[in-house]
């Protein structure tokens, strides 16, 4: 008979496999095309596919390998990476990307048990560094830096 002897790694597997069949019931709208002619749903399908694989791979784990029990849910950790989530999406087109970010990223390190403002703010700065480098600067995606709210464009 089957028993699950670790349940962290099982109950990660079946929620990411219903946040992938989830992915893939979204997919059922988009066209996929083919390796040579892929469709704007080609490469999320790929990704859902992975993530599909990785999925079964951590629910046979969880039957397999010794593991710890789930613990004690850290719900302010919880909380506070959401909501410094959604601030992101609330904030991106009004603030500008440097500002969204920096508030997104500030607010997600008191998710930490122990926080130290000398790391926040340096995890902050480089963290808003890098993706100005590689999302505007590199990849030259379309993101003002400083949204109408600050009196950017």
């Amino acid at each position: 008979m089957l028993s699950i002897r670790n349940p962290k790694d099982f109950f990660t597997g079946i929620l990411l496999l219903v946040t992938a069949a989830l992915f893939a019931y979204g997919l059922t709208e988009l066209q996929i095309g083919t390796a040579y002619r892929m469709g704007p749903g080609y490469f999320p399908m790929v990704l859902t596919g992975l993530l599909i694989v990785f999925s079964v791979v951590l629910i046979i784990n969880g039957f397999i390998t010794d593991g710890e029990a789930i613990g004690e849910i850290p719900w302010r950790a919880l909380i506070i990476i959401t909501a410094s989530i959604v601030l992101y999406g609330a904030t991106l087109k009004g603030l500008g990307l440097v500002l969204a970010l920096a508030l997104t990223v500030l607010l997600s390190t008191f998710a930490a048990e122990k926080w130290d403002a000398k790391a926040a703010i340096g995890v902050t700065i480089v963290l808003v560094a890098a993706s100005v480098a590689i999302f505007v600067q590199g990849l030259g995606l379309p993101l003002s830096l400083f949204g109408p709210w600050v009196g950017g464009y």
